[in-house]
């Protein structure tokens, strides 16, 4: 055993690649994941790997190397970004005398930084609890039984590793039961929304991508925005109000490649606003020379937790950082089918702004109001008795501009968003709303 460093910020990257070049983004990912859990880096090396070691991960050439740069350095905490087993985890510590840490145990660190909802910090420790089981080995190998056989020293008869996972298990239990009562709520919010009737749109894309500072622009809300990988955690819903509609906006916790499991799974609920939603608005960095596999890695995301066949409308953000670039936006190339679209220059629809500097805003605002139907229709209505309910759901909508009741009935002026429109004339079987609807639309009715 040895002391650990307790401030563990002076680290040292160790970066596997198997074989030829290194992989510079994920280099540099890698490098930005570190200063965003706070350590300064005291020098990074590449180790090839053809085949990894079953104890250390790296061979012992390279073990050398690692430890005669962190003396060097004088680096008191080791960051690999690769996962590591909990027995090459252990010897690399004993080897190095250095608190180790994975990519896994790395990412788990700044999401503990940066939840901030009861939430947010109910998911990291389940996912950080889960992790820590495997890992628990470590600290007490040099314990047998619990306590001796003297008076007043005799334990419950099992190891302090025993007690410890068991311990572990029950607070594991605690916190699924009190994330069950939070996604109780969480979903009958979500009901309630669905219920007013209003889209529901999510931003995704990648970490550091801009999706806060968007959700910001959009909503004048006041969400957490910072250049740093993981700014935002917790999931944040407003209403934005559109040309000829309003709709629900969800900004969502960014994504990155190899996302641990352990962290997959427990943010499923709130990455269910993502799931749920009717139109996800994939944000990517314009000037991110990684753009094409960033948006990639994003999509096998969204397929592991279900939201990968959602339509998607693709915004890359940041143009201010690309000499000569305006706004603008392009329609789906034809031919292609926005599904099967490897490529995002092909088969999705795309708008060009950048969030920071308000560029392009109104564009995207009039993507999405056209994307989502939000034309309008306006007319008068008589409404029978018996339409009750259609009438309390058009003043929900705030679409009667006056009314007057009638002997059998009422007289309504309505101005309503046409997806709106078509959306009530489907549930009460076209009439008496039909009648507002362009020919087109009507027919789709009969």
């Amino acid at each position: 055993m040895f002391e650990r460093s307790r401030k563990g910020e002076h680290a040292l990257l160790i970066q596997p690649h198997a074989g030829g070049r290194p992989d510079d983004g994920l280099t540099e990912e890698f490098s930005d994941l570190a200063r965003s859990a706070g350590a300064s880096i005291a020098a990074l090396l590449t180790a090839r790997i053809d085949r990894p070691n079953p104890s250390t991960l790296i061979g012992s050439g390279k073990l050398e190397e690692v430890k005669a740069a962190a003396d060097a350095t004088g680096a008191d905490l080791v960051l690999v970004n690769f996962p590591l087993s909990p027995g090459q985890e252990r010897n690399l510590e004993k080897f190095l005398q250095r608190r180790v840490l994975d990519r896994t145990g790395l990412i788990l660190d700044i999401f503990a930084q940066r939840a901030r909802s009861h939430e947010g910090k109910l998911q990291v420790e389940l996912a950080q609890l889960r992790h820590m089981a495997t890992r628990l080995v470590r600290g007490w190998t040099h314990l047998e039984r619990q306590r001796g056989g003297s008076i007043g020293l005799r334990g419950p008869g099992e190891t302090q590793l025993e007690t410890d996972r068991r311990l572990l298990q029950k607070r594991v239990e605690q916190l699924q039961k009190r994330l069950e009562k939070v996604e109780v709520q969480r979903t009958q919010m979500r009901r309630a929304r669905v219920r007013s009737e209003l889209p529901r749109v999510a931003l995704v894309g990648y970490t550091n991508a801009g999706k806060s500072t968007l959700f910001n622009v959009l909503t004048g809300a006041e969400a957490y925005a910072a250049d740093q990988l993981f700014a935002t955690l917790d999931p944040t819903v407003r209403r934005i109000d559109l040309p000829g509609g309003a709709v629900v906006l969800a900004d969502t916790v960014g994504f990155v490649r190899d996302l641990p499991h352990e962290l997959v799974a427990a943010f499923r609920s709130t990455l269910s606003e993502a799931r749920e939603a009717d139109l996800l608005l994939h944000v990517i960095d314009a000037a991110d020379p990684h753009r094409e596999e960033r948006i990639a890695q994003v999509d096998e995301v969204l397929q592991e937790i279900g939201a990968g066949d959602l339509p998607q409308m693709l915004v890359f953000n940041k143009i201010d950082r690309i000499e000569g670039a305006a706004p603008r936006h392009d329609q789906p190339d034809p031919g292609v089918d926005e599904g099967e679209a490897p490529s995002a220059g092909m088969g999705r629809e795309r708008v060009w702004i950048s969030a920071r500097d308000g560029q392009g805003i109104d564009l995207l605002k009039g993507a999405l109001a056209q994307r989502l139907g939000f034309q309008r229709v306006r007319g008068e209505l008589h409404l029978p008795a018996n339409s009750a309910r259609l009438r309390a759901r058009l003043h929900a909508l705030g679409a009667v501009l006056a009314e007057d009741f009638e002997e059998h009935g009422w007289r309504v002026t309505v101005d309503l968003a046409l997806a709106d429109a078509q959306r009530l004339a489907s549930q009460a079987g076209g009439h008496p709303l039909e009648a507002l609807l362009p020919k087109v639309e009507r027919e789709e009715w009969q």
